[in-house]
């Protein structure tokens, strides 16, 4: 399971914490809108949308569960989320690919924010990630054909 987070039951109701923002063409032009339109990240790595008026649309707040309930925010969980990525035996399921790259944006902010041997872990985690979304991209071709 690469996200166990996403596997929890919500605090309000029964059904399972596994939202997805992406369902059509329009939904990932509004996720670039919500990442373009700036993001706060607060001292507690709360992650929210600085646009008040993009922050009230519902699909933000699936990005705030997203964000704030499911990604991986420190350096050892997203060790291991590259490990796992770096042997996922198929194609990434479109929410799996979905929150792996909400991490890569995780990341590359903290490491944009650290100084010195924590910007060098940032940046490495960064750049396993950046490196498992790349092998998901090319496995289809990567199959020697039968």
């Amino acid at each position: 399971m690469l996200f166990p987070a996403a596997q929890r039951f919500k605090r309000s109701s029964a059904a399972f914490l596994n939202p997805v923002l992406q369902n059509s063409l329009e939904d990932v032009v509004l996720l670039y809108e919500f990442l373009l339109a700036e993001l706060d990240i607060d001292k507690s790595q709360r992650i929210t949308i600085k646009d008040e008026e993009l922050a009230s649309l519902r699909k933000a707040a699936k990005f705030d569960t997203i964000c704030n309930e499911i990604i991986p925010k420190s350096i050892p969980e997203i060790r291991r989320l590259s490990s796992m990525l770096s042997s996922y035996p198929r194609v990434l399921k479109k929410e799996d690919f979905e929150r792996t790259v909400l991490t890569m944006v995780y990341t590359a902010y903290r490491a944009a924010q650290s100084q010195g041997h924590q910007k060098d872990a940032w940046a490495e985690s960064f750049v396993s990630l950046y490196k498992a979304l790349k092998h998901d991209l090319m496995f289809p071709y990567s199959k020697e054909p039968s």
